[in-house]
Protein backbone atom coordinates (compact mmCIF):
# COMPACT_ATOMS: atom_id res chain seq x y z
CA UNK A 1 0.00 0.00 0.00
CA UNK A 2 0.97 3.38 -0.52
CA UNK A 3 0.46 6.69 1.08
CA UNK A 4 1.26 9.68 0.62
CA UNK A 5 1.20 12.53 2.50
CA UNK A 6 1.36 16.50 1.58
CA UNK A 7 2.39 19.30 3.79
CA UNK A 8 3.62 22.77 3.46
CA UNK A 9 -0.02 24.49 2.95
CA UNK A 10 -0.36 27.91 4.50
CA UNK A 11 -1.53 31.35 4.69
CA UNK A 12 0.76 33.40 2.55
CA UNK A 13 0.71 37.01 1.26
CA UNK A 14 0.05 37.80 -3.09
CA UNK A 15 3.56 37.30 -4.21
CA UNK A 16 5.19 35.64 -1.69
CA UNK A 17 6.23 31.84 -1.72
CA UNK A 18 5.46 28.31 -0.18
CA UNK A 19 6.97 25.39 -0.04
CA UNK A 20 4.65 21.88 -0.64
CA UNK A 21 6.39 18.51 0.15
CA UNK A 22 5.08 15.06 -0.21
CA UNK A 23 6.22 12.41 1.46
CA UNK A 24 5.48 8.65 0.14
CA UNK A 25 5.35 5.75 2.50
CA UNK A 26 6.12 2.39 0.90
CA UNK A 27 8.42 0.71 -1.47
CA UNK A 28 9.89 1.78 -5.28
CA UNK A 29 8.75 5.54 -4.94
CA UNK A 30 11.96 6.01 -7.12
CA UNK A 31 10.39 3.88 -9.87
CA UNK A 32 7.44 6.52 -10.46
CA UNK A 33 6.65 9.76 -11.69
CA UNK A 34 4.71 12.08 -9.45
CA UNK A 35 2.51 14.84 -10.15
CA UNK A 36 0.79 17.40 -7.97
CA UNK A 37 -2.91 18.75 -8.69
CA UNK A 38 -5.16 21.69 -7.14
CA UNK A 39 -8.19 21.71 -6.90
CA UNK A 40 -10.46 25.27 -6.02
CA UNK A 41 -13.89 25.63 -4.47
CA UNK A 42 -16.04 25.03 -7.13
CA UNK A 43 -13.65 23.97 -9.56
CA UNK A 44 -12.79 20.39 -10.85
CA UNK A 45 -9.05 19.11 -10.10
CA UNK A 46 -6.73 20.59 -12.32
CA UNK A 47 -3.13 19.31 -13.38
CA UNK A 48 -0.12 21.79 -11.71
CA UNK A 49 2.96 19.97 -12.50
CA UNK A 50 4.75 16.51 -12.76
CA UNK A 51 8.33 14.84 -12.99
CA UNK A 52 9.37 11.95 -14.67
CA UNK A 53 10.81 8.95 -12.36
CA UNK A 54 14.41 10.32 -12.15
CA UNK A 55 13.27 13.98 -12.07
CA UNK A 56 14.58 14.49 -15.51
CA UNK A 57 11.50 15.82 -17.14
CA UNK A 58 9.33 18.31 -15.59
CA UNK A 59 6.00 19.49 -17.04
CA UNK A 60 3.79 22.84 -16.03
CA UNK A 61 0.09 23.87 -17.01
CA UNK A 62 0.51 27.06 -18.46
CA UNK A 63 -0.57 28.96 -15.86
CA UNK A 64 2.21 28.63 -13.35
CA UNK A 65 5.19 27.85 -16.01
CA UNK A 66 8.02 30.00 -14.73
CA UNK A 67 6.65 30.56 -11.24
CA UNK A 68 6.26 26.74 -9.55
CA UNK A 69 9.42 24.33 -9.60
CA UNK A 70 8.46 20.46 -9.11
CA UNK A 71 11.49 18.42 -7.95
CA UNK A 72 12.46 15.27 -6.45
CA UNK A 73 14.79 13.58 -3.38
CA UNK A 74 14.56 9.63 -4.66
CA UNK A 75 16.93 9.16 -1.28
CA UNK A 76 13.89 10.76 0.78
CA UNK A 77 11.18 9.41 -0.72
CA UNK A 78 9.60 12.79 -1.62
CA UNK A 79 8.29 15.22 -4.51
CA UNK A 80 8.24 18.92 -3.67
CA UNK A 81 6.03 22.19 -5.24
CA UNK A 82 8.29 25.48 -5.20
CA UNK A 83 5.57 28.04 -5.28
CA UNK A 84 6.83 32.01 -5.77
CA UNK A 85 4.71 34.90 -6.97
CA UNK A 86 2.05 33.14 -5.94
CA UNK A 87 -1.25 34.77 -6.48
CA UNK A 88 -4.45 34.82 -5.35
CA UNK A 89 -5.73 32.86 -8.26
CA UNK A 90 -3.50 29.60 -6.60
CA UNK A 91 -5.56 29.56 -3.81
CA UNK A 92 -6.78 25.65 -3.77
CA UNK A 93 -6.30 22.66 -2.02
CA UNK A 94 -3.25 20.90 -3.33
CA UNK A 95 -2.69 17.06 -3.82
CA UNK A 96 0.08 14.64 -4.68
CA UNK A 97 -0.28 11.55 -6.66
CA UNK A 98 2.12 8.68 -7.80
CA UNK A 99 1.84 6.99 -11.41
CA UNK A 100 2.22 3.46 -12.32
CA UNK A 101 4.43 4.27 -14.78
CA UNK A 102 7.90 6.56 -14.80
CA UNK A 103 6.84 8.86 -17.58
CA UNK A 104 6.17 12.45 -16.14
CA UNK A 105 3.87 13.26 -19.37
CA UNK A 106 0.45 12.75 -17.70
CA UNK A 107 -2.08 15.64 -16.74
CA UNK A 108 -5.27 13.91 -16.11
CA UNK A 109 -6.30 12.55 -12.72
CA UNK A 110 -7.30 9.24 -14.15
CA UNK A 111 -3.00 9.18 -14.98
CA UNK A 112 -2.43 8.47 -11.17
CA UNK A 113 -3.03 5.68 -9.25
CA UNK A 114 -2.50 6.71 -5.13
CA UNK A 115 -3.36 10.50 -4.15
CA UNK A 116 -2.55 12.02 -0.60
CA UNK A 117 -5.11 13.64 1.50
CA UNK A 118 -4.04 17.75 0.11
CA UNK A 119 -2.58 20.98 1.54
CA UNK A 120 -4.35 23.87 1.89
CA UNK A 121 -2.88 26.66 0.27
CA UNK A 122 -4.97 30.15 0.54
CA UNK A 123 -3.11 33.52 -1.06
CA UNK A 124 -4.53 36.35 0.16
CA UNK A 125 -4.50 39.69 -1.58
Amino acid sequence: QVQLVESGGGLVQAGGSLRLSCAAAGRTFSSYAMGWFRQAPGKEREFVASINWSGGSTYYADSVKGRFTISRDNAKNTVYLQMNRLKSEDTAVYYCGRRASSSGAAYREVDYVYWGQGTQVTVSS
